[in-house]
């Protein structure tokens, strides 16, 4: 265990979560921690998990001197003041994935309860009715499921309305025709879904765009005698207008777990025999709680490792499949950038990064964050990280533009970052060879094939006999050690660089020893 890490849980969590936390950090656990409470002891840890219970605000995000993450047991950071940790560099993770069966099994089982009429049926029976035909119920097989929402709830819904003979038709602005239909779903527009569909299932969030996703317009468009299924978000439907809908009618029934106001007081819908209701139970599983607990303490222990996570709220995430192809790129973005500052130094004004070849494929835009942490790190000298590399980047006004091109010349990918300074615009290029072997092959306008290390040093001289032998002895005589070295020319006895990697780094005396050999025009040392 990392004796100097600590991580403070503030609600209750699986004991699977905290064992797995322990592997790399000592773990306190005090439930039920006001802000103000939280305020006074926060300074000492490097994490914070909580659950809904627990308010992060910007007071405590402050007091978090040592905070490198900040764990949410659970979907929503309503509770979190994410803006805050952004500015100060901490990463919110979350656990978006672990509720995702219990959530589709809820709205699959509301769905049955609502066509056979289960829970009022029950009821009757435990007064001691006996009223079968009052309770006639419908078949899902062969009728139409219009799924709005064809996120991870949503594609499980589907994969289980399928098994029951259904035919599901989807809608989801931001899932491609192909997704759908490798699910068995028929890509469709809302007002096909309205006209067409048996059943509706909710499962998008709430947004601006989303609010009242269903109220009295839609509701006259749809089917008579339609059933839909809400386990998403309170006010997605317009609850007066389902009300209404119902009395009169047009709407067979509804199944909510979800309301405009939690808890739902004294709501109308409540009192009709056509809805079916529970207590926002979506994730309310022993194996969702558990899973929710695991995955948001694995995604702590990654940030603690120093290492990627793809369940971030407050940086971009990628899926594992194309993390693992965008990875290896990341190390060969950050010594760009670190290199350039180094040896070029300057304000920077506008960085515009060209990615050409397979990289292209994939998502960059976490590369070049990288690539700006790499810049700002040696600007700045402080904690720079992927949370708020692009945030102070834009605070410095620097611009920084992405371009991507499938065709590159002599490498399967190659990344070109140019610079534009207040006085000068610099060119750098770096690539990959196989697999994650780092080589920087464009410095300025030389030509050239560095491979990164530690500590180098970069000259530039005229290309004449022995100014290489003179830099070699100098080092030599001061028990400097060269490990490899690399040159890059633009003609025979013009300008070239010099790139030596050495094993230690260099006293800044011996590097203006180098830089007052004849022949050397400048020279600076780097440390990556």
């Amino acid at each position: 265990m990392a004796e100097n890490k600590k991580v403070l849980v503030s609600d209750p969590v699986s004991k699977e979560g905290i064992k797995l936390i322990e592997e790399v950090a000592e773990v306190d656990v005090k439930t039920n921690l006001s802000p103000e409470e939280l305020v006074k002891i926060i300074g000492s840890y490097d994490a914070l998990l909580v659950r809904s219970g627990t308010r992060v605000t910007a007071e405590v995000i402050e007091y978090g001197r040592k905070l490198k993450v900040i764990g949410r047991a659970g979907v929503g950071v309503d509770n979190i003041d994410v803006e805050k940790a952004t500015e100060k560099g901490i990463m919110v993770v979350n656990a978006p994935e672990a509720n995702t069966i219990s959530a589709a099994e809820h709205a699959i089982a509301l769905m049955l309860a609502l066509a056979r009429s289960i829970p009022p049926a029950s009821l009757s029976l435990k007064k001691g009715e006996w009223e079968r035909k009052k309770f006639m119920g419908v078949e899902l097989h062969k009728k139409v499921l219009g799924i709005i929402g064809l996120g991870r709830i949503g594609s499980e819904v589907a994969k289980r309305a399928r098994s029951f003979g259904m035919e599901v038709l989807g809608y989801d602005p931001y899932i491609s025709s192909e997704r759908m239909e490798k699910l068995g779903v028929i890509p469709t527009s809302l007002e096909n879904i309205y006209a067409k569909a048996d059943f509706i299932s909710l499962h998008t969030p709430k947004t601006s765009s989303t609010e009242y996703l269903i109220g009295a317009p839609q509701l006259k468009m749809m089917k008579d005698g339609l059933r839909i299924v809400n386990c998403a978000r309170g006010g997605l439907i317009d609850e007066e207008a389902l009300y209404h809908a119902i009395v009169e009618g047009k709407v067979a029934g509804a199944a909510l777990d979800v309301f405009e106001q939690e808890p739902p007081g004294d709501n109308k819908l409540l009192q009709l025999e056509q809805v079916i209701a529970t207590p926002h139970l979506g994730a309310s599983t022993e194996e969702a709680q558990k899973n929710v607990a695991v995955q948001v303490a694995d995604q702590i222990v990654h940030v603690l490792r120093g290492e990627p996570v793809h369940m971030a709220v407050n940086v971009p995430v990628l899926p594992p499949e194309v993390l693992a192809e965008v990875e290896p790129f990341i190390p060969l973005m950050r010594t760009m950038g670190s290199f350039y500052m180094q040896v070029y130094n300057g304000r920077v004004e506008k960085i515009e990064v060209t990615y050409s070849g397979e990289i292209a494929e994939y998502p960059v835009t976490p590369l070049t964050t990288a690539l700006i942490i790499g810049f700002l790190r040696v600007m700045l000298n402080s904690n720079v990280n992927f949370v708020n590399a692009p945030l102070i980047a834009r605070q410095r006004g620097i611009k920084v533009n992405e371009t991507t091109s499938k065709s590159a010349s002599i490498f399967n990918n190659l990344i070109t970052v140019e610079v534009t300074t207040s006085e000068q615009t610099f060119t750098l290029a770096g690539t990959l060879f196989e697999g994650s072997d780092i080589r920087i092959v464009q410095i300025g306008d030389y030509r050239i094939e560095v491979i990164p290390s530690r500590y180098m040093l970069v000259s530039t001289y005229i290309d004449r006999p022995g100014v290489i032998g003179k830099v070699g002895t100098l080092l030599g005589n001061r028990e400097i050690n060269i490990a490899s070295m690399q040159v890059g020319r633009k003609q025979v006895g013009g300008e070239a660089i010099m790139v030596l990697q050495v094993d230690n780094p260099m006293p800044p005396e011996v590097v203006k020893e180098v830089e007052a050999l004849d022949d050397i025009l400048s020279t600076c040392f780097v440390e990556i």
